[in-house]
């Protein structure tokens, strides 16, 4: 979400004459797009932008500003804190960035702006710049949360759950097709629940027109909710073909006494049947997961039915995180806290556990063939830019993703098809030589317009 939200940000200064640098000492201004979801994040703001008073005073005129959910937690509070900053925006106020700037390069003021948007204006798509070398992309198509888990400020700080008109979405996917993008992902905050408040279409078939989108090659989507989670939805992993067969379906603890504490409203049970559903119709589907470690009041006894869960559910990957108080939930009052050492413990013995799986899911996709689209060379031999200009691919490392969401990086081998010019962009098929615990590594076998399997991913023959 915030990735996307920092697009729109560019995108709205646009107008004003600014351009995104990689060079942080020559930029004249510098928005700092926060998340709240856990403390140690925003302890990271406020380090990051200590370390900027130095470059204010060396270039007074430089502008300074804090975005996101820790500006429309705090706001005010966050200009008396940092002297130097010279605007704080909230979620909601992304929007009128760009007259938020404009008045603090001309009147010299500082300026807070929480408030929040009328309607749903927020989702109004910025012009497109064109072509800008991403061949992935996220758009929004809704934002807030009425769910209220105990633990989570996203209600707090994004506000409500509002959905976007299908119309809007559709229009934004094909514009951004039209300058290159092959996939894209819709986000929301539980996109399982899209336009059930405006009336709207049900998401399975936003889903489906999505899939009819002249020119998209794949695309994803994230958060689901467990309890939201439908029959159709599961369907659509085996009905539509630009769907990639992953699926990140949060459940955060194994214990349906924490599961209670958290306001989860589903059940352990509930999830696994999920589960189960889903690789009823997608049977090579991946499933990545969130967890929360060290939640107040778990047990060992808790922790050890969440490890269990894992095990059951065999992930393909998961985010694990400990627990830890954000101002105005719940959860922040509640008692039988779980002191720091163990939840270190707990974590580490989660992520060696998830470790071990997936490094044995990937190990068994050794010898087979993934469609994979390429994002550009690998970050060590990227030039500037990511792209090739002009030069022979043959020798460089590439690097893409597969259907499932597994990073995969290849070359071109000596049995490779004829190619010498810049796969960006490109649904290869690679054939997968070595396995790691975060990645995948082989060789080029072909190039599109081969055909492929609509779901891409460990279907072929070696």
């Amino acid at each position: 979400m915030n990735v996307y939200d920092s697009e729109r940000m560019a995108k709205l200064l646009a107008p004003l004459n600014y351009r995104l640098t990689s060079e942080i000492d020559s930029a004249d201004l510098i928005i700092v797009n926060t998340c709240a979801i856990r403390e140690k994040a925003e302890q990271k703001v406020f380090s990051f932008v200590g370390r900027l008073a130095g470059m204010k005073k060396k270039k007074p005129n430089l502008i300074i500003g804090v975005g996101g959910c820790v500006a429309q937690q705090q706001g005010q509070k966050i200009l008396k804190r940092v002297p130097f900053l010279d605007v704080v925006f909230g979620t909601h106020a992304i929007g009128r960035l760009a007259r938020l700037i404009e008045r603090v390069e001309h009147e010299r003021i500082r300026l807070v702006d929480v408030a929040p948007a009328p309607g749903i204006e927020v989702f109004d798509a910025p012009p497109e710049f064109g072509n800008d070398g991403q061949v992935t992309r996220f758009v929004t198509i809704m934002q807030g949360c009425d769910n209220y888990c105990t633990y989570c400020v996203v209600p707090y700080v994004r506000g409500r759950e509002q959905s976007r008109q299908p119309d809007k979405i559709v229009e934004e996917i094909q514009s951004l097709v039209n300058c290159g993008v092959r996939e894209v992902t819709l986000l929301g905050q539980n996109v399982n629940s899209y336009g059930r408040k405006e009336g709207l279409c049900t998401f399975a078939e936003l889903l489906e027109r999505v899939n009819a989108v002249d020119g998209l090659a794949r695309f994803r989507f994230t958060t689901s909710h467990p309890k939201d989670l439908s029959t159709l939805l599961c369907r659509a992993f085996r009905d539509f073909d630009k769907l990639c067969s992953h699926i990140h379906l949060p459940v955060q603890s194994g214990s349906n006494g924490v599961l209670k504490r958290m306001n989860r409203r589903y059940t352990r049970e509930h999830y696994l049947g999920k589960i189960a559903e889903l690789r009823h119709y997608s049977p090579r589907i991946a499933v990545s997961s969130d967890f929360i470690v060290g939640f107040p009041g778990e047990t060992g006894e808790d922790f050890e039915q969440t490890l269990d869960l894992i095990h059951t559910v065999q992930y393909d990957s998961l985010f694990a995180f400990k627990y830890s108080d954000r101002p105005d939930t719940p959860a922040a009052h509640f008692d039988d806290k779980v002191p720091e050492e163990e939840k270190d413990e707990r974590l580490k013995a989660l992520l060696d556990l998830q470790d071990g799986i997936t490094l044995e899911k990937h190990r068994s996709l050794v010898g087979s063939i993934q469609e994979v689209l390429v994002e550009g060379l690998s970050k060590k031999q990227s030039p500037a830019g990511g792209r090739l200009s002009g030069q022979d691919s043959t020798g460089l490392q590439w690097n893409g993703r597969a259907p499932s969401n597994r990073i995969v990086n290849f070359e071109k081998g000596p049995d490779s098809p004829l190619f010498s010019g810049d796969l960006t962009g490109k649904l290869v098929r690679v054939k997968i030589q070595a396995a790691y615990a975060h990645s995948l590594r082989g060789t080029l076998e072909g190039i599109e317009p081969a055909p492929f399997n609509s779901k891409g991913d460990q279907s072929y023959a070696a």
